[in-house]
């Protein structure tokens, strides 16, 4: 597990996005910095959590959970 990963999404709406990092903040760890790039082609999702692993399961379903896909971009 890296410390950062990029993810595929289907967020396309601004305040969604903040809505799910709200989400995404209270599951992962402390200090996480959490982006989205709504106009990538790809709305990428970046987590970075410094110096933790990060739990890529815990991102992909908490966005599924609210009716969006997501899913890791390979290196």
């Amino acid at each position: 597990m890296l410390d950062l990963e990029i993810f595929r999404t289907t967020v396309n709406c601004p305040v969604v996005a903040a809505a799910l990092r709200g989400q995404l903040r209270a599951r992962l760890p402390r200090g996480a910095r959490i982006s989205f790039d709504l106009d990538d082609c790809d709305r990428v999702l970046r987590v970075h959590t410094p110096g933790q692993p990060l739990a890529v399961g815990q991102v992909v379903a908490t966005l599924r959970e609210s009716g969006y896909l997501c899913e890791p971009l390979p290196d």
